[in-house]
């Protein structure tokens, strides 16, 4: 299977409040001079040519890394469904694989164990677990789950979880490599991975 093909489609979530970093918009914030959202564009696009940016900020600085910007459909900034709901609109691919855009050491090896999982299980959508607990915004799903998500949002639910555990899903294991997932949620965890990596 190649999977550089139009079937599949890659999905950078980027739309959140970052309440914990005075609401910045988390995938424009830089980490050695770089935006955030810059280390997954990276590799993602080593995997897909088809790629959303999921924003309701700053569409047009997102606009200029040169791929779709596709906002909520709701104005409530309703969490990642609500922006995954978004791209099932927007593309024709059969799947989608998501990322957040806050996470710079997610490698596009990582992204394939996704695509695999859901290609040799046959499941509906596929979640990354760390050896202690699942990563619900690493997703590989099929894009037909679209009524489901959208009846789900429309009972006022929000929990990822919860609405993926009403499908067959699989785990992809990454327990081995659980350092894969350091993400940024303030800026202290910022300026503590911009030291680390500046040492290795």
């Amino acid at each position: 299977m190649n999977p550089k093909q139009n079937t599949v489609a890659g999905v950078i979530l980027a739309g959140g409040l970052a309440r914990r970093m005075n609401n910045a918009d988390k995938g424009l914030v830089t980490l050695n001079n770089k935006p955030l959202i810059s280390y997954v564009l990276r590799e993602l696009s080593t995997l897909l040519d088809e790629i959303y940016i999921s924003a309701n900020r700053n569409v047009n600085t997102y606009a200029q890394f040169g791929y779709p910007v596709i906002t909520d459909l709701s104005t409530d900034f309703s969490g990642p469904l609500a922006g995954i709901l978004s791209v099932m609109s927007a593309t024709q691919a059969d799947v989608l694989i998501v990322v957040p855009c806050d996470s710079p050491l997610i490698k596009t090896e990582h992204l394939q164990q996704l695509l695999k999982t859901l290609t040799k299980e046959h499941c509906d959508l596929t979640v990354a677990f760390d050896g202690e607990r699942l990563h619900s915004v690493f997703l590989g799903l099929k894009t037909n789950l679209k009524p489901s998500l959208e009846a789900y949002l429309k009972s006022g639910e929000r929990k990822v979880e919860t609405w993926l555990k009403q499908h067959d899903w699989k785990i992809t294991d990454f327990s081995n490599q659980s350092h894969i997932f350091t993400n940024i949620n303030t800026y202290e965890e910022l300026d503590q991975l911009t030291i680390a990596l500046n040492k290795s």
